[in-house]
Parts: C-alpha cells; structure tokens; sequence
C-alpha cells in the first residue's frame, strides 16, 4: 500500500488539491439552506420553520436541476485546456452564460408560479402557505445570480482553479448568517422581517457572490489568455448542444438520485413517525461524507477531462484508479467513525431515544453504504471528464429506481424489516450503480486506448 502511494503521489496529492477546495463549495450551497432553517427555528418560531421546510423541499430539486446543468461546462473545458484551445474555452463560457440565464428564468417561473399552484392544491395549513409566498419568491429570483456564478465558477474548475469559488463560497456563507440574524430578528435599526428576512438575505449574498466571481474571471491574470475571445454577444447553437448534452445528462442523474431518497423517506414515514425521524437523523451524516466523495468526483472529472483532451490515456487510468482509492479510504475511515460512535452521533440531531436508537442502527449499515454512494459517485465524475454522460445517467435509473427501490419497498414495507429494510434496499441500488459504472469506465478507457 505504502509503495503504491509513493509510485503516485503526484496524482494523489494533485486529485486532493482539486478535491478539497470543491468539497467546501458543495457543502457551502447546502449550508445555506441550513443556517436558514435554525435562524428561523430560533428566532421567527414554528409557523416560519414550516413555510422554510415546505421551501426548501421544492427548490432542493431546483438547486440539483440548475447546478446539474451547469456542470456541463466543467468536462468540456478541461478537455479544451487539455488540448491548449484556449479560445474555445472562452467561447463555451460565453455560450455557458445564456444557458444559465435562459435556465433561471425557467426554473423561477417553474418554482414559483407551479409551487404557489401546487401548495394552494394540496392540504397545507394556510398560514404556512402565506408565510411562504415573500421567502418562495426572494429564494426564486436568486436562482439567476447564483446560475451566473456557477457559470464561471465550473469555468475556473475546468482550468484547475478550485480555490477561488471555495473563498467566495465561505464568504459568502458568513455574510449570509450575519444578514439573515439581523433582518429575521431586527437589529440596528431594521424591523423584525421573519422569514422574509432570510430571502432577502439569501439573495443579496448571492448577488454579491455573484459579483465578485464575475469579476476574478474577468481580471485575473490566470484567465487572461482564455477570455480574449469572451463576449456576451457570440451565441452559438452547436457550442450550447455540446453544453446542454452533458448538463442535462448531469442534472437528470442528480434528480434521480435525490428521487430515490425522497421516495425512501416516504416509505419510512409509511412506517411511522420514529423510523422517518431516523431515516432524517442517520441521512444528515451520510450527506455530509458524500459531500467528499463528491468533491473527489468533481477533481476525477477535470483530471480526467484534461487528459482525455490531450489523449493521455495513461494519465485517465492513473487518475481514475487514484481517485478510487482515495474515495474508498475516506469512506472507510468514516464507515469505522460510524460505527464506534453509532450511539452517540444521533444525539447531535435529536433527543429523542427511540429515534436515536434506530438511527444508531442505521449508521452501522451506513458503513456500507457509503462506500458504494462514494465508489459510484467517482465512477459517474470519470465518465464525465471524458464526456460519457447518457449511459452512466441510463445506470443511475436503472440502479436506484429498478433495484434499489423495489427491493427497498419488498425488505421494509413486505416483509416488516421497517426503515433498516429500506436501507438494504438502498445500498443493493448504491452496489449495482457502483458496479456498473466501474465497469463502463474501463470499457470506454480501453475502447479509446485501442484507437491509438
């Protein structure tokens, strides 16, 4: 083991540096949903927390759609850079900006308009619903900043510059915890704005989050010889299918995903209210190692993109095995982490006894679990860099929805198994896609080493 480390090194230590910066970003997204919720826990009381849950479970399908989306910039232009075409890279930036756009305005005019429908249909107390309506409408209009900065941020990710959008993102996060606290609370001379407060505060982060990241593109040296040929105005419909035909791949994979543990979640609550509340506490803890899976995923996908653009195929194979072992060694590590301290991780989310006895039990599986939501997710960050998008999105279906689910619903709901059934389920689904894109990675690698 320590000689294989030595022998690669330079890919291990090279895949961290991307990997660790993109982790902190993913997270930063995430946490902002977060925080908002726990401001208005504290400070707006229950009605307020409902109408941010009832939110947040919409526009998390949004946020996966859009940054799936936009993700399809991020293999083309490392595979451009690869082949030192730098005003390539510019011109797919450009053409990344009006997708976004068009994509933000889409999504608002889905979420809000189709949402407010949906919410009015559906038996929910109506004081939520009008709690909503102010936070549903701010929270829909920052959908087109932050698609602004994803644009250019998986445009600096494709170079290699990871660093800068984690420092934006950190930021970012701050001032939007500072804000929320003082426009949801009312100090310093502000009135109390409730929820209201927490779209407001949220939007104008990203505005600014926005700004600045715009503005590193524009005037750092490191991108000067690829915005040369950068231009709002050049559209081109060849170079927007290239970026659509892998975004949306991306993004479908994401929702089908996030499909599975919502339909999960479902069944746990068929189960009843313990097991649900379980399935909720021993998820949070699993979302957060899947953060770092991801975030190797995301490194795997540049390295890789890189040199399938200057058809270095030694350098995918290194790259791709390098990424594996580090994912597999991280989720070991806290497969151990979960499994001593199964008892007492719980307690960080609840008090409740039963809930924390049946969660303790789902960390224990969870050790497994992850290793394969780590493994398939570097699989999927593979073939991305080499730009093998649709069969990979045809496994995660066939995997989650097909496996992984019917056997989910036969072990915990059919034969009684409860929520612990559910996660077999989910972690037959996790091996098959593993398994699968594992596989498929090896087959396109040697595919195109045979051209050569």
């Amino acid at each position: 083991m320590l000689q294989q480390y030595k022998s690669n090194k330079i890919y291990y230590q090279s895949t961290i540096m991307l990997a660790g910066p993109v982790v902190v970003s993913q997270l930063g997204h995430t946490l902002v949903l977060a925080v908002d919720s726990i401001i208005v826990g504290h400070f707006a009381g229950t009605i307020s927390l409902a109408a941010v849950s009832l939110v947040h479970s919409v526009f998390m399908v949004v946020l996966v759609l859009g940054t799936g989306i936009a993700y399809g910039l991020t293999p083309l232009i490392a595979q451009e850079n690869g082949k030192s075409n730098h005003q390539e890279c510019s011109r797919l930036l450009s053409n990344s900006m009006w997708i976004n756009g068009i994509v933000a305005i889409l999504l608002f005019l889905v979420v809000y308009h189709g949402s407010m429908f949906a919410m009015y249909h559906v038996s929910q107390d109506p004081r939520v619903i009008e709690t909503a309506k102010s936070y549903l409408l701010l929270l829909g209009i920052s959908i087109f900043p932050l698609m602004i900065f994803q644009a250019f941020k998986q445009f600096a990710e494709g170079l290699g510059f990871t660093k800068q959008a984690m420092q934006i993102t950190i930021w970012g996060n701050v001032l939007n915890l500072l804000l929320a606290v003082v426009l949801v609370k009312g100090m310093f001379g502000f009135a109390p704005m409730g929820v209201k407060g927490i779209g407001v505060a949220t939007l104008v982060d990203r505005i600014l989050m926005m700004i600045v990241m715009v503005w590193y593109v524009l005037k750092s040296r490191n991108f000067k010889a690829y915005i040369n040929h950068f231009s709002i105005q050049f559209v081109d419909l060849s170079r927007i299918t290239r970026i659509i035909r892998i975004g949306l791949p991306v993004a479908m994979q994401y929702i089908f995903e996030i499909g599975a543990f919502a339909v999960a979640a479902l069944m746990a609550g068929k189960i009843g209210a313990v097991d649900q509340a379980a399935h909720q506490t021993a998820i949070t803890f699993v979302a957060m190692t899947y953060m770092m899976a991801g975030g190797v995923a995301s490194a795997a996908t540049i390295k890789v993109g890189n040199s399938f653009g200057s058809q270095n195929y030694f350098r995918i194979q290194k790259f791709s095995a390098v990424s594996y072992h580090l994912v597999i060694v991280f989720m070991l590590f806290f497969a151990v982490v979960f499994t001593i301290f199964n008892q007492y991780l719980p307690y960080l989310i609840t008090s409740d006894s039963a809930v924390v006895t049946l969660a303790a039990q789902l960390l224990v599986i969870a050790g497994i679990f992850q290793v394969f939501d780590g493994t398939q997710v570097v699989g999927l960050g593979t073939l991305r860099g080499m730009g093998d998008v649709r069969i990979p999105t045809s496994i995660t279906f066939f995997a989650y929805w097909i496996v992984g689910l019917p056997i989910a619903y036969l072990l915990g709901i059919k034969h009684e198994f409860g929520v612990e059934g559910i996660w077999y389920g989910l972690t037959f689904g996790l091996l098959t896609s593993s398994v699968l894109l594992y596989f498929r990675s090896q087959y396109i690698i040697k595919r195109h080493m045979k051209t050569l």
